[in-house]
């Protein structure tokens, strides 16, 4: 009861990439580079073993961005030609590669980094992908002419990089959609059934992980012009609720999404999002049991795992671990009360 797992990502270490920054560029080269990362995976590995987490992931160590670790091995995309374009429905503006041909992938992507993590842990393993409707929110397209041909294009090549981590033994298939809650009606009509296309045929867990965003500068300044309530899930719950996703991936802890709105995933393991990954205030066990516990009110016990809220790769290292303990001290608490 209670498994515990993360979003995601986590902190690189500082001899890896510059820390406390989002997405910054590495730090080694060649031979070097690849010790690294593989090095990075062992200790984030071992912090999740540590501090009780169940279902674990190699805390992209492997990868600078969470969309583009996968897309940049993906041909029919010129990195060359730069389109600026308003990310998230215009959150923030950033200079995007552009779609000029067919999309194909040129190899497998992570089937390597997930075979690494399966073989240096004994727990669950969890691996993550950026969902289709996302990476469409940061490239631009000059191919295909509507997001969501676009969208099931690169749904198709999901499907293949995902069937082969399923192959190396990951125990969960995650894809990553914040697109969804800034495009709502956009994901009832064609970005659920891409996701689901991403994930067709998988015979291992899947998930989707729905967020307000990293805790960074332009998603906290959005997140103050919502009102007093976050009510975007509400638009896409019961559609998600019918889909073929096993586990949906959700924000809670000092967030202001009501949460009777999980009641609309009647149907799904929730992945309860019990750790604020946009303060560097350390939760106590007895604040995730609260979390936990205002949860139960509309989720069956058997269906909740206690989760992040998003990835912690901004935090600082040891900000980020010590959240980890919380998250498995606090879910350890709540399973000895219930």
């Amino acid at each position: 009861m209670f498994e515990t797992t993360i979003a995601g990502s986590l902190p690189k270490p500082s001899w890896l990439a510059e820390p406390e920054k989002l997405w910054a560029p590495w730090k080694l080269e060649g031979a070097e580079l690849e010790q690294g990362k593989r090095d990075a995976a062992l200790i984030w590995l071992k912090e999740q073993e540590d501090a009780g987490i169940d279902i674990v992931t190699e805390g992209e160590q492997f990868r600078i961005h969470f969309v583009h670790g996968f897309v940049e091995h993906v041909g029919g995309i010129d990195w060359q030609k730069k389109t600026k374009m308003g990310i998230r429905n215009n959150r923030y503006v950033v200079d995007v590669p552009t779609v000029t041909g067919p999309l194909t992938r040129k190899r497998p992507v992570h089937k390597a980094e997930a075979e690494f993590a399966r073989a240096h842990t004994k727990h669950k393993l969890k691996f993550t992908l950026p969902g289709p409707m996302t990476i469409c929110d940061t490239v631009a397209d000059e191919h295909y002419g509507r997001r969501a041909d676009m969208a099931m294009a690169f749904a198709d090549l999901l499907n293949a990089e995902a069937k082969e981590l399923e192959a190396a033994g990951c125990d969960v298939i995650q894809f990553d959609e914040p697109a969804f809650n800034a495009f709502t009606e956009e994901a009832v009509e064609w970005g659920i059934a891409a996701l689901e296309r991403a994930a067709a045929g998988l015979k291992c867990k899947t998930a989707v992980h729905i967020c307000y965003g990293y805790g960074i500068k332009a998603n906290i300044d959005w997140k103050a012009t919502l009102g007093g309530e976050w009510r975007q899930y509400e638009a896409f719950f019961p559609s998600l609720n019918a889909s073929r996703i096993d586990q949906v991936s959700l924000e809670c802890a000092n967030s202001r999404v009501p949460p009777d709105l999980m009641a609309l995933l009647k149907d799904k393991t929730i992945l309860v999002g019990v750790i604020d990954v946009a303060t560097n205030e350390v939760e106590t066990p007895e604040q995730v049991a609260a979390t936990i516990a205002t949860a139960l009110k509309f989720v069956d016990p058997e269906r909740l795992q206690p989760c992040t809220n998003c990835g912690l790769a901004p935090l600082p290292r040891n900000i980020a671990a010590e959240k980890l303990r919380a998250l498995g001290a606090g879910a350890d608490l709540a399973r000895k009360r219930l």
